[in-house]
C-alpha cells in the first residue's frame, strides 16, 4: 500500500527532552516544568544516631528509662534468685523456693516504697532526712550491742526482727547519708557558704566518718567503700576543688591500706585478684569459681537453671556472686544485657542531676547514682576477678531484702526527680489532658504534621 512506502511515511515528532532537574520526578516530567532537586536524606548509621539523640532529648525519656530499667532489673533478679538459690535452700533442708519467696515479699514491699518515693514531695523528704539519719545511727549502734546484733560470715551487721527475717542497718545508712548530705549541701549553697572549705567539709565529712566507722565496727569493708564513693560524689557535685579531692583520695588510700593490712582475711582477698587457681588452702576458691562460671557460659549460656557451679562449687551463688550464675546460665548475652540496663540507669540518673535547677535534687540524684554505680562496679569487678571480694550485693538483682528495700526507694526518688523537671511536668500534664490520644496535628498513618505543629510536650 502507498501508506507503507517509505517516501510517504510521516515523520514522527521526536520526544521532548526532560527539563533539567526533572529526572526522577514524575510530576516534573508530566508538567514539563523545572523543579529544584530534593535534598538527600541521611540514611544508615547517621540517621539512626540522629533519631536516638532526638529521642533522648525528649523531656520524659529519663523518667521512662529509670522506671523501666529499675523494674526490669528487679524482675530479672527475681528470676535469677529463684534459679541460683534452689540448691542452696535444699542443702539447708529448706524448701526449694525459700529464698525466692522471701525476695518476692521484699520486692512487693520495695515496689510500695518505690511508688511512695515517686510521689513524695521534696519538702517532706527534706524534713525527714535528719530523723532518718538519727534512726539509722541508733540501729548501727544497736548492732554492736551483744544479744541484739547477729554475726554472719564474720560480719556483725544484722538485727533479727523475728523469724527468718533480718535487718541490715548499714544498707539504710547509704540512703541516709545521701539524703542528709544533699539537704546539708543545699542549705549551705543557698547561703553561699560552699566556697569556704570549712563549710564544705564540716559537718559532712565527720558525719560520713561516723556512719562509716559504725559500719566498719561490724567488719563490713565493702559498705564503707560505697559510703566513701557517695561522699566523694557529693563533694564533686558541690564543686570541691581538685586539690581537696587529691588530699581526700590520698587519705582514703592510706586508711584503706591500713585496714587491709591489719586483717588477714582482707589480705587474702587482695591476693586473689586476677587469680587463676584456688591457691594454697583454697583461699581463692570463690574468686576462681566465679570466673569458671562466667567462662563456661559461652555466648548464650547453658540454659536457665542448668548451672553447675551453684551445686556447692561456688559459695553465695544467690547473693554476692549471682552475676556469675547469670553468666553461666544466660551467657555473654545475658551479662551484657544486665550491664546495659545498669548503664542506662546510671546515665539517666546523671541526666536528672545535670538538668535540674533544684540544688537538693541535684545532690540527691547525683548521690543515689554514685551509690548504685559504685556498688555495681565493686560487685561485678569482684566476680570478674579484677577487684577484691567485698561482700557487696548487686543492687536490685542479688538476694537480700535489707538491700532491696532502700535501693528501690532510691530508684523511686530518681523517678520523682525526673518528673519534677519543668518540661517533664508539662509533658505529663498535656498527656493527661489529651487522655493518651494522639495529637490532632499528626496523621494516623504516617504521624507527620498536617497543618499544625504537635505540642512540645508530646515530643
Amino acid at each position: 500500500m502507498a501508506a507503507d512506502h517509505p517516501a510517504v511515511r510521516r515523520r514522527q515528532p521526536s520526544p521532548a527532552r526532560p527539563a533539567p532537574g526533572s529526572r526522577g520526578n514524575p510530576r516534573a516530567r508530566a508538567s514539563g516544568t523545572s523543579q529544584p532537586p530534593r535534598p538527600r536524606r541521611d540514611r544508615g548509621p547517621r540517621r539512626l544516631v540522629k533519631r536516638l539523640r532526638r529521642t533522648w532529648d525528649r523531656p520524659l525519656t529519663a523518667y521512662y528509662v529509670i522506671l523501666g530499667t529499675g523494674l526490669l532489673i528487679t524482675m530479672l533478679g527475681l528470676v535469677m534468685v529463684f534459679s541460683a538459690s534452689q540448691i542452696q535452700a535444699l542443702s539447708q533442708n529448706l524448701p526449694a523456693t525459700f529464698y525466692f519467696r522471701k525476695q518476692l515479699v521484699a520486692a512487693a514491699l520495695g515496689t510500695g516504697l518505690l511508688l511512695l518515693a515517686s510521689r513524695m514531695p521534696v519538702r517532706l523528704l527534706r524534713a525527714l532526712t535528719y530523723p532518718f539519719l538519727l534512726i539509722t545511727v541508733v540501729l548501727l549502734v544497736a548492732v554492736q550491742v551483744p544479744g541484739i546484733g547477729v554475726t554472719r560470715n564474720g560480719s556483725t551487721n544484722w538485727i533479727s526482727v523475728g523469724g527468718p527475717f533480718m535487718l541490715q542497718p548499714s544498707e539504710f545508712g547509704k540512703l541516709a547519708l545521701v539524703l542528709w548530705g544533699a539537704d546539708l549541701l543545699a542549705r549551705k549553697g543557698e547561703r553561699g557558704l560552699l566556697a569556704q572549705w570549712r563549710h564544705l567539709l564540716i559537718p559532712l565529712v565527720p558525719g560520713a566518718m561516723l556512719v562509716s566507722g559504725l559500719v566498719l565496727l561490724g567488719n563490713d569493708m565493702g559498705t564503707v567503700m560505697i559510703l566513701t564513693a557517695v561522699l566523694f560524689g557529693l563533694l564533686w557535685l558541690a564543686g570541691a576543688p581538685t586539690r581537696l579531692f587529691a588530699g581526700a583520695l590520698a587519705t582514703a588510700a592510706v586508711l584503706g591500706a591500713l585496714f587491709i593490712a591489719t586483717a588477714s582475711h582482707r589480705m587474702d582477698r587482695l591476693a586473689c585478684v586476677l587469680a587463676t587457681d584456688p591457691g594454697p588452702g583454697d583461699r581463692c576458691w570463690q574468686a576462681v569459681h566465679g570466673v569458671y562460671a562466667l567462662a563456661s557460659g559461652g555466648w548464650f549460656g547453658s540454659g536457665l537453671g542448668a548451672s553447675v557451679e551453684k551445686w556447692g562449687e561456688l559459695p553465695e551463688p544467690h547473693t554476692d556472686f549471682i552475676f556469675a550464675i547469670t553468666g553461666e546460665e544466660l551467657g555473654l548475652a545475658g551479662t551484657l544485657s544486665v550491664l546495659g540496663l545498669f548503664a542506662a540507669l546510671g546515665y539517666a540518673g546523671i541526666r536528672v542531676a545535670g538538668r535540674t535547677e533544684d540544688p537538693f535534687v541535684r545532690y540527691a540524684a547525683g548521690g543515689v547514682t554514685a551509690w548504685l554505680m559504685a556498688q555495681v562496679v565493686i560487685n561485678i569487678g569482684a566476680v570478674l576477678g579484677l577487684l577484691p571480694i567485698a561482700g557487696v550485693p548487686l543492687p536490685l538483682f542479688s538476694y537480700g531484702g535489707s538491700a532491696l528495700l532502700p535501693t528501690m526507694f532510691a530508684v523511686g526518688l530518681l523517678i520523682a526527680f525526673a518528673r519534677s523537671d519543668p518540661a517533664a511536668r508539662a509533658a505529663l500534664a498535656m498527656r493527661r489532658q489529651s487522655g493518651g490520644r494522639k495529637p490532632s496535628g499528626l496523621t494516623r498513618k504516617t504521624m507527620r504534621r498536617r497543618g499544625t505543629d504537635a505540642p512540645s510536650g508530646e515530643r
